[in-house]
Formats: structure tokens, C-alpha cells, sequence
């Protein structure tokens, strides 16, 4: 890469995104890229050509990624559990032959219930993934249906039990703050969903965001009192099982936390391949961060002629402090001083005066070696990043 106007000593760990498009159907509230397999011409999944495609995607790509080593995959959708197993086994396959992947790589998939068939789960496993994820987000069917999920709370069932069978590791994703939940159900699907001992639950709350159908049709949601209610319920619950928010939206037994997640709130780099995948890749001089072409029958079409990326962007100086804390400050842990300087390529002179305010504001606590959110700072994530735009006041 030519010279930049950082100067990076080392470079943070490398993890793969592989973005897989397609869904049963578009559910309401989702404004990720994906899409129904109806929308396509053939209504059929074009697995193979899709996979060809990401191969062609990841030769381009290698020369920006020569010598690093991967240290964890992740499989993120629509919904990549409608790949058959022989596929992602073959998609692996192939990129151990052009990647280097770190002794106990973690490849998660993430899996709808909705496809969930005996012995697929196991297929996977042996395809080589070594973590599932699985969207269940309620456990009531009236609530699920409203979500516009193409399983029920039987299917969703059946599927946690056959994940805890054939993997070591699992993650359950829930939603809170559903159009007519109340705390009542909101403590059944809490008390179902720990009855399993989930090594891991991500549990997010139901947000209305643009260009989705929800934005259209606004459905009635808990106020934002009840929600905060129902997150502090399933803080107090987890705690009660020893398990650890220790992310904004994740909460983990000792051991378990998403390794893949936690390199992109490290700041780590990733190398996003599929339709409209994301990607943040370090140099001794620059930070990048990419976006490949977002429609799927397109992307096909750019990636096999070489040609996938959309965007490419240079991460700035100046943005690099928000960028940075962005994701940092969703750690309960905060993250180390070190760690600063050595992924962004500035002092921590950079950021005092943001720091100063954070601090005054009772938002972080720091010493010499480590910054880390204060619960206030953790409730108002929002107001103590933004600190940290450039030049705010």
C-alpha cells in the first residue's frame, strides 16, 4: 500500500465475514441485506454459483491479506442455514486452502429454527462449524408471528435441543420490547431461554429502523420505560446463572464470549466477503474499510469478473478516535491504553480532552493501563460515544 499518514507497529487480529443473502422471507423489522429466496428469478438457491462467486471475491482479495492469519469465521445472513451443509463444507474447505487459519479458529454459523432439520445441525459440525448461533428472539408463537419468523416455539425447541447435542458452544439471539410484550412474557421467554444453560445470549431490543416495513407500519412497542425495565430484568436473571453482560447487547458464561464479535469491538480487521459484506483492514500506514456490492445477482456477476468492491474508503485521522470508541466503549471492560495507540497510530493526547469530559460526566473510569464505561456510561452508551465524533464539543 502506498504511504498513509498513520504509523501502525503492529496489525490487529484477522477475522473472515462471510455474508450469505437470502432468507425464507424478508421479516418486518430487518433492515440488514437480505432477501427472499422468492425475489429470485428461479426462486431456487443459487448455492454454487453464490459460492464461486465468493471464492473469485476472496482471490482478489488475498494480496491485501498476505501472511496474516485468520482467527475466527462467521457465516452471517439473511439466513446462511439454508447453504446446505456439503456447501459451507466445500466454501471451508477452500479457504483453508488460501487462508492460514489459527489453531481453534471459531466458524460460527448463524441458523434459523425455521430450517432447523434432525441431523443438519450435526452436518454442519462436521462441515467444520464449531459454534451456532441460533436467531430463536421469542419463544411465544403470538409474538413470533408479529416478528414475521417463519418458526414457532416448538421448532425453536427442537432446535436448542439438537445445538446442545452436537455442539460445545452456542449462542441464543432474543428480542425485548416486542409490539404487545409485557414483563410477564418478556420473564417466560427469559426463564425458557435459560432453562437450556446457553453458553451465550445476544438479546437485542426491537428498534424501528428506516426502509424496513415496521418504518411503514409502526407497531406498538413497550415505552422506552418498560424497556429499560425488561433489559434490567434480563441483566438481574443472567446474573443469577453466572453469566456476564459484557457487551451492551451480549451476555456470556466465563469463557464464552463471541470471539468473532469481540475482534470487532477490539478494533480488530476483518475481511467482509458476500453482498454488501462490510470489511475493516489495517496497513502500517492506513486504515480501509470496504463494501462489496450489495445485490446478490450482481455481486455474482462483479465478483467473478474481479471486480466485487464498491467502496473503498480511508478511515481518517480525525475519524479514527470515534471509530475506535465506537465499538471499544460497548465492552464492559473498556479496553486497555495500549491497545489505542497500537490500532489507531495515535497518542492518547488524541482523545484527552474527550476523555476529561467522559470522565467529569461520571461516564468512564481509567487509570494508566485501562479506560472502561462506568454503568452510567453503559446506560448512556450513545451520549458518552459521541464525545468522541470529531469535533465535538
Amino acid at each position: 500500500m502506498r504511504p498513509g499518514t498513520l504509523q501502525l507497529t503492529t496489525l490487529p487480529p484477522l477475522s473472515l465475514y462471510i455474508h450469505l443473502p437470502w432468507c425464507l422471507k424478508k421479516c418486518p423489522y430487518c433492515d440488514f441485506n437480505s432477501h427472499a429466496i422468492a425475489t429470485l428469478p428461479t426462486q431456487e438457491l443459487p448455492e454454487q454459483s453464490y459460492k464461486q462467486a465468493l471464492l473469485a471475491d476472496l482471490e482478489s482479495a488475498l494480496p491485501l491479506v498476505w501472511g496474516r492469519t485468520i482467527h475466527s469465521i462467521f457465516f452471517g445472513g439473511g439466513t446462511p442455514s439454508l447453504f446446505a451443509p456439503e456447501t459451507i463444507d466445500r466454501l471451508l474447505s477452500d479457504i483453508r486452502a488460501r487462508l492460514p487459519l489459527a489453531p481453534g479458529c471459531e466458524i460460527t454459523l448463524e441458523a434459523n429454527p425455521g430450517t432447523f432439520e434432525v441431523d443438519r445441525f450435526r452436518a454442519y459440525a462436521q462441515a467444520g462449524i464449531t459454534r451456532l448461533s441460533l436467531g430463536v428472539q421469542s419463544f411465544n408463537d403470538a409474538h413470533l408471528a408479529a416478528l414475521g419468523r417463519v418458526h414457532d416455539r416448538t421448532q425453536a425447541l427442537a432446535a436448542i435441543a439438537e445445538a446442545i447435542q452436537v455442539f460445545d458452544t452456542f449462542n441464543l439471539d432474543l428480542m425485548y420490547a416486542l409490539p404487545g410484550q409485557t414483563m410477564e412474557q418478556l420473564a417466560q421467554d427469559v426463564a425458557t431461554a435459560l432453562q437450556f444453560s446457553p453458553p451465550h445470549l445476544s438479546i437485542y431490543h426491537l428498534t424501528v429502523e428506516p426502509n424496513t416495513y415496521f418504518a411503514k407500519f409502526p407497531p406498538a412497542i413497550p415505552d422506552d420505560d418498560t424497556a429499560y425495565a425488561m433489559l434490567d430484568y434480563i441483566s438481574e436473571q443472567t446474573m443469577k446463572v453466572g453469566m456476564e453482560r459484557y457487551e451492551v447487547s451480549a451476555y456470556a458464561k466465563p469463557g464464552q464470549h463471541c470471539r468473532h464479535n469481540f475482534n470487532y469491538w477490539q478494533f480488530g480487521d476483518y475481511l467482509g466477503l458476500g453482498a454488501g459484506a462490510h470489511g475493516k483492514l489495517s496497513f502500517a500506514h492506513r486504515v480501509l474499510r470496504q463494501t462489496r456490492v450489495r445485490d446478490p445477482l450482481r455481486y455474482m456477476h462483479q465478483a467473478m469478473a474481479g471486480n466485487a468492491v464498491a467502496q473503498t474508503q480511508e478511515v481518517g485521522r480525525n475519524e479514527l478516535p470515534f471509530e475506535f470508541m465506537l465499538n471499544a466503549l460497548r465492552l464492559r471492560q473498556g479496553f486497555a491504553v495500549r491497545d489505542f495507540t497500537a490500532r489507531t497510530g495515535l497518542g492518547l493526547n488524541s482523545i484527552e480532552t474527550a476523555l476529561l469530559q467522559a470522565e467529569h460526566r461520571s461516564l468512564i473510569e481509567r487509570d494508566l493501563e485501562r479506560v472502561q464505561p462506568t454503568q452510567l456510561g453503559f446506560d448512556f452508551l450513545s451520549d458518552l460515544q459521541a464525545l468522541f465524533l470529531p469535533n465535538a464539543d
